[in-house]
């Protein structure tokens, strides 16, 4: 292999990142910690230093430090490359269904989660589209809008983990999801025309499932209890439920029934208030002839 050939196999922390890993996730760390510390005492029995290890699984030494410390998360085909290259049977290859999991903020994998196991899930939006019907790029767009600016490496983190969620959809049998979006941020063109667009026929396919409901509040109607902010409710198999609302409780998810029927109440006043679904429909594809 040539000199110019190995030097570009070997991806440094710019143009291949592995995710830093988020300090109140305690079993995130530890599990990080734990395949560093594997990783270091394996290269370490097979006699190589870390820059020649580096350069055998295609990273920069000072990424394979920062790895081996529980500094960053390791990408899958990293622990595949590394665990070929130490001669671990596999071990190394085992462990990246634990650190899938932890490339994602606890918050996010909770929330997933949560959306996995419900059988009904219904979500009230006023500002923005809801992350599930986001596509990547809309998402992109959404979180390099915030101030201060999160770094790079975080705003693909963020991506990928509001995309993740979208599993939620292809779930057999499916769950029962209903969602209840504002006329105004339909109008507003995140991320350029093409990227808008995009967004548009995302929803019309996703509206279209059999097991979603979409509906669309018009701008042009009475006041509506949604007005102080975002509303999710998640009811789940054994007949418990969990619910959040920015406009009530403190915003802090809640379980309990006379709270849980307060916030019901308030999103069935939504949903009767929106368009029906057929003229929401109808709706986003006026606004997708006129981007």
């Amino acid at each position: 292999m040539s000199v110019d050939t190995e030097a570009g196999r070997l991806r440094s922390e710019a143009d291949e990142p592995g995710w830093e890993v988020d300090p109140d996730d305690d079993w995130g760390v530890a599990v990080v910690a734990t395949v560093g510390r594997q990783l270091k005492l394996r290269r370490e029995a097979a006699g190589m230093r870390a820059a020649e290890f580096g350069r055998a699984v295609g990273y920069g030494e000072d990424m394979v430090y920062k790895i081996e410390g529980g500094k960053r998360i390791p990408q899958p085909e990293f622990l595949d490359r590394a665990d070929e290259v130490l001669g671990a049977g596999g071990l190394l290859s085992a462990m990246k269904e634990d650190v899938a999991k932890v490339r994602y903020p606890k918050k996010v994998r909770d929330l997933a989660k949560m959306e996995g196991q419900a059988v009904e899930i219904g979500v009230y939006e006023c500002n923005i589209v809801p992350g599930l019907l986001q596509t990547p790029e809309h998402a992109r767009a959404l979180i390099e809008a915030a101030q201060p600016p999160y770094s790079p490496d975080n705003v693909e983190r963020m991506v990928a983990a509001r995309l993740a969620r979208r599993s939620v959809f292809e779930r057999e049998p499916s769950p029962s999801i209903h969602f209840v979006l504002e006329e105004a941020p339909l109008r507003r063109q995140v991320g350029g025309t093409m990227v808008w667009r995009r967004q548009l026929e995302r929803l019309l396919e996703l509206g279209r499932l059999n097991s979603v409901t979409l509906q669309v509040m018009p701008t042009n109607t009475d006041p509506h209890p949604g007005l102080d902010g975002r509303i999710e409710l998640l009811k789940f198999p054994d007949g418990t439920a969990t619910g959040r609302s920015d406009g009530a409780f403190n915003g802090r998810p809640i379980t309990d029934p006379k709270q849980l029927r307060i916030l019901e109440l308030r999103y069935g006043t939504i949903r009767a208030q929106a368009l029906p679904p057929r003229e929401s429909l109808a709706l986003i594809e006026q606004l997708l002839g006129e981007t």
